[in-house]
């Protein structure tokens, strides 16, 4: 079970070992909806895990119903479904490769929770489980920019795209793609984080990484950062 705390309320979702596992990012994400939407509208949780996001804005009236949701992983998209059983959740969940299941389709808001880091940083995190492949490039932006080039398309008028850029990608190259692709794009929420228990073994390969501008971490106070920032997006 993966446990989201909002507010004074705890919501439990079931996961297991086969599927992306929730992150500081998918938690950021919600906070950072939480701050952007002002009223309910068609709303798409894309790359959507175990349901968290989308779950979640319904329950707290920020997407209208049915929330539509999808993923690579077929099991992932099962979880979702029954997550949204569990919560009581209205939900229409696809499986498919980012926005492939979706032709045709547009909605008020798109929450992006699709990975964006380097290939050669995921065998280092407990992130990816075997099943699920990373296939971001080296420098994190495959997947990334693709979702980030797409997401117009899929927009109604007045739509917003939220979206994560994490420091263990190419962030500079990712916000240049979203500026040329939106007319404004406005940073909501920045967030640091300490390096993993389990990458720090690999902390040369990772400085390597830095100093070849694929990846942006800190060294402060004796500790090694990264940091995820969330960005809302509109063509308005």
């Amino acid at each position: 079970m993966f446990t989201l705390k909002i507010s004074d309320k705890n919501l439990e979702f079931k996961t297991n070992d086969n599927v992306f596992y929730p992150t500081n990012t998918t938690e950021l994400l919600v906070e950072a909806s939480r701050k952007i939407i002002k009223k309910p509208g068609k709303t798409l949780d894309l790359g959507c895990g175990i349901g968290i996001i989308g779950i979640t804005l319904a329950k707290l009236g920020l997407a209208d119903a049915p929330v539509f949701a999808s993923d690579l992983s077929q099991e992932a998209v099962c979880l979702t479904e029954e997550n949204a059983r569990i919560h009581g959740c209205c939900l229409q969940a696809r499986q498919g490769a980012l926005f492939e299941p979706w032709k045709g389709e547009k909605f008020d808001m798109i929450v992006n929770d699709v990975p964006g880091i380097s290939e050669d940083v995921a065998p280092y995190s407990r992130w990816f489980p075997k099943s699920v492949p990373c296939a971001s490039g080296a420098d994190g932006t495959e997947l990334a920019a693709r979702v980030i080039k797409e997401a117009p398309e899929h927009l109604n008028p007045g739509g917003i795209f939220i979206f994560p850029i994490l420091s263990l990608s190419d962030t500079d190259k990712l916000f240049l793609i979203a500026k040329n692709h939106f007319k404004r794009v406005d940073r909501v929420l920045k967030r640091m984080w300490s390096l993993p228990d389990e990458m720090r073994p690999h902390l040369d390969s990772l400085k390597k990484m830095h100093q070849d501008k694929k990846i942006r971490i800190e060294e402060k106070f004796g500790m090694v950062l990264w940091y995820t920032e969330v960005y809302a997006a509109t063509n308005q």
